[in-house]
This record gives C-alpha cells, sequence and structure tokens, in this order.
C-alpha cells in the first residue's frame, strides 16, 4: 500500500456514482493529484470540497498509478471569498488554470506557494490584481514558456522597453521597433517589475499574458481552450472590478 498525506488546494471535484466524488487538487510535493472521496459526493461533505479550499489530505493506493482514494479534514474554507464576485472569479481562475495547466503528480513547490499566496491575498480586500498579473506570468514560466523581458531582442538596450514580440515573448524596445511596432504587443511597465499606474495597465498586462496562455500554453495542450474563468475573470477587471482597486 502506497500513502501520503499533504496539505492541498482543491482545483476540482466531479461527481462519481450516487456518492462518492473524484478530488483534483494542488500539494506541494504531489503536485496535480487526484483520488476518489467516499461520500464526497454527500451534502454533508459538499461544503469541505469547494475549489479554493485548503484541505489536509491522505492518499492511499494499491499501486502508484491507480487512482486511488483521499481522505479529507478541512483546514481553511475560503468562504470569505464566497461575498465578494471579484474575488470568486479570480479564484476560480486560478483554481482553472491550475488544472488545465499542470501535469498531473509533477512537484510544484513554488506554484503552490505562490498560488495560496494569491488566495491570501484576495481575502485581504481590493487591489489584488497585480498580485493575480504576477501569478500569469508564474505560471508562464514554470510551464516552460516564460517571457523573456530583460534586453530588447533587437538592439540587447535595456532601457525605453516598450514592447514585446507576440511570437517570441522577448521584449524590444522602442527605439528598435520600427516599421514593426503596430504588430507588436505593448509592454506595461508593471511587466518590468514596476508598481501599476493604475487599472488601465493591469488589463493591458493581462492581455500579454492572455496571449500566451493562449498561443503557447494551450496550444502545448493541443489546442485546447483556455478556461472560461479566466475569461470571466479578465471581463470583470476590464469593466473595472475590485480586483483591480476599482468599483464594480
Amino acid at each position: 500500500m502506497i500513502e501520503w498525506r499533504e496539505r492541498g488546494l482543491v482545483l476540482s471535484v466531479r461527481r462519481l456514482g450516487e456518492s462518492d466524488a473524484v478530488l483534483e487538487a494542488l500539494t506541494r510535493d504531489h503536485g496535480r493529484h487526484a483520488g476518489v472521496v467516499r461520500g464526497g459526493g454527500g451534502r454533508r461533505m459538499a461544503p469541505l470540497l469547494q475549489p479554493g479550499a485548503e484541505l489536509d489530505l491522505a492518499w492511499r493506493a494499491r499501486l502508484e498509478d491507480h487512482l486511488g482514494h483521499f481522505t479529507v479534514e478541512p483546514l481553511r474554507s475560503r468562504a470569505a471569498l464566497m461575498t465578494d464576485a471579484d474575488a470568486l472569479a479570480g479564484m476560480a481562475a486560478v483554481c482553472a488554470l491550475l488544472g488545465f495547466a499542470l501535469p498531473e503528480r509533477d512537484a510544484q513547490p513554488g506554484l503552490f506557494e505562490a498560488s495560496i499566496a494569491l488566495l491570501d491575498l484576495m481575502e485581504e480586500g481590493p487591489g489584488w490584481a497585480a498580485g493575480y498579473l504576477r501569478w500569469e506570468m508564474a505560471l508562464l514560466d514554470r510551464m516552460g514558456f516564460g517571457l523573456d523581458l530583460s534586453a530588447c531582442a533587437v538592439s540587447g538596450a535595456r532601457e525605453d522597453l516598450a514592447f514585446v514580440s507576440p511570437r517570441t515573448g522577448r521584449a524590444v524596445a522602442r527605439g528598435a521597433a520600427g516599421a514593426w511596432a503596430d504588430r507588436l504587443l505593448p509592454l506595461p511597465a508593471i511587466l518590468l517589475g514596476q508598481p501599476p499606474r493604475g487599472h488601465d495597465e493591469i488589463v493591458q498586462g493581462l492581455r500579454v499574458t492572455g496571449h500566451f496562455l493562449d498561443r503557447r500554453l494551450a496550444a502545448a495542450q493541443g489546442d485546447r481552450p483556455l478556461p472560461a474563468a479566466r475569461d470571466r475573470l479578465v471581463a470583470r477587471l476590464t469593466r473595472g472590478g475590485q480586483g483591480a482597486g476599482g468599483g464594480r
């Protein structure tokens, strides 16, 4: 019998038969991992098995490649996010993208901690959208599709970086863009590590990360479409949701 126990972030739950459920969670050392929860499809356990919740997970299986079974204990419900439509949309996007992007059973210590920290930020109140944007950058990097914004791809200059190549993901300086400028993606300063200068800059950054999530990450997944939860979040933030520090 193979067993392990670890803290996990619930990504998704689906019914299995009349009363059980298959739980998919992200853990620090066992990555994205699934298992059957006995009684997980019933009313008593439903409040525990919500995307974004943190659980104490114990997994058991006879063989390593079996689906196995989880026993679960609640650690943190994230119930506070359920009353904030913007934060709820943010949490849904995080869980959906993790489930979409991550390979099964591949340890993700950095991304696990970053995801927990982002949900903590969402619970603190408005103003978390910049953190979400940085999280998407980290996800791209962890999946091998990170952007190289350290210097101009054409001239090597490190100043006045104003664009991103939609093909290579590398920065381009304003003076080096020339006639190609209208074919490049605008590079907001927030993606260079500077504080956001306004709501529009965060939305502009999400357009950049969205391009590479779609053209690189989704393409590597067999051209599966990105989760609709991400589109819903971006639509809310574009309208000036509280996650960006604005009104609803």
